[in-house]
């Protein structure tokens, strides 16, 4: 089986590379969209880490080229590991019409509870949707039976978790003395709320002088990431220090693989984030915040149960959690006989092959989505540089016509 991935982000290419790692007998080819949030060749490199793909040169490409790859390459499938805006104009515009004609499949990167209909809707024009957990399944499945469109829904093991089970033991032998803090980029939103989280990695430092406290960066200063970041963490800390209110030097700041990061951790902590399931999966004892509440808008609901959630002065402590077993079970730890995508994948691209395959029904297809789906295209067209520059020029314009 050929199947070409497209991704615009590094968290979306990083999910790409490791799913497609564990598609049995396929050839695979990666494409990178040119957009606003393109990663930049070191988040590249990170993202391809342990992967089939880890060296292959990957650069950012416009729609149109990727149009081009597809139809050299004649893809049994195509793997739109893309924003949702972009995954609409790609299956709708981009890539419409190609013969022979590929099965379309997509899915989100990381935890995705609560569903959402903007996921399925934005993805309602693929032939698969790949989620990660029994609890994804039955939710996208409701949103998918309400509002209709779309095409099957496939289960996946979560492609990061690669480590033993949660309930395997500590991994390695080698030293554990570090503690990560993964950000987020969304949440928390508040510059007092991730000044909070700060200054109690520093006091953890300052009482654990036996452990390296690492802030786990997903950009270093100008790289792009899927969500824009109002209040980076090395810019607050820098702000932090200069006020006297940390020790210059009591953490560290650093990007790269996380995997790499987790294979020395004694310690996990996060607000919300994906990682927090690749440190279950290497059995690192973690914290997930909850001084900021618990919710959808806080994407840490799905915690709830877990036996991970904790505040600020457990993190002081150095108070670490191991995860409920059931919770487990039902948030992305399943057995492995339930994932079924790659069979619905191959069932799929037969049905492709023969020419029996339906379009997906996408639900936003009509008139009145005409405008955003032009915009997404310029996105994923128009360099980046000549993009902001023509929004600058349009708001200028704006403000000159205003009405007095």
């Amino acid at each position: 089986m050929k199947v070409l991935a497209v991704a615009d982000s590094d968290s979306y290419l990083k999910w790409a590379a490791c799913l497609l790692d564990g598609l049995p007998g396929s050839t695979v080819e990666l494409a990178l969209l040119r957009t606003p949030i393109a990663p930049s060749p070191a988040q590249v490199e990170a993202a391809l880490t342990g992967t089939r793909a880890a060296g292959t040169p990957v650069v950012p490409l416009p729609a149109r080229r990727v149009r081009r790859i597809a139809e050299r390459f004649r893809p049994d499938a195509i793997l739109l590991a893309c924003t949702g805006p972009v995954v609409d104009v790609l299956a709708a515009d981009v890539l419409d019409g190609m013969r022979p004609r590929p099965v379309l499949v997509s899915g989100l990167p990381g935890i995705s509870v609560p569903a959402t209909e903007r996921a399925w809707i934005f993805r309602s024009g693929c032939d698969l949707f790949v989620v990660h957990s029994t609890r994804e399944v039955e939710e996208f499945s409701a949103i998918g039976r309400r509002l209709g469109g779309g095409g099957w829904i496939g289960l996946a093991r979560l492609p990061f978790l690669d480590g033993p089970a949660p309930d395997a033991g500590p991994p390695g032998n080698g030293p554990r003395d570090r503690v990560v803090f993964a950000t987020q980029a969304k949440v928390p939103r508040r510059r007092e709320e991730r000044e909070s989280i700060l200054i109690a990695l520093a006091e953890l430092a300052a009482r654990r002088p036996d452990l390296d406290v690492v802030v786990k960066l997903r950009a270093l200063g100008g790289e792009r990431q899927t969500h824009n970041e109002r209040h980076p963490y090395d810019r607050l800390w820098a702000s932090l220090v200069e006020r006297g209110a940390v020790p210059d030097g009591a953490v560290r700041f650093a990007a790269g693989s996380m995997h790499e990061h987790l294979s020395r951790a004694a310690g996990f902590v996060t607000v919300s984030s994906t990682a927090a399931l690749e440190a279950i999966a290497r059995s690192v004892p973690l914290l997930v915040l909850d001084d900021f509440g618990v919710s959808a808008e806080m994407i840490n609901l799905v915690f709830e149960g877990s036996g991970c959630l904790g505040g600020l002065e457990e993190l002081v402590k150095g108070a670490f959690r191991t995860p409920d077993e059931e919770w487990c079970r039902a948030n992305y730890f399943h057995a492995p006989g339930l994932a079924d995508w790659t069979l619905r994948l191959a069932e799929l691209v037969d049905l492709a092959r023969a020419g029996r395959l339906r379009p997906a029904e996408s639900l936003l297809d009509g008139p009145e989505h005409a405008a955003a789906r032009r915009r997404a295209r310029l996105r994923a067209e128009v360099p980046p540089n000549v993009l902001r520059a023509g929004y600058r020029a349009k708001r200028r314009v704006r403000r000159y016509v205003r009405p007095r």
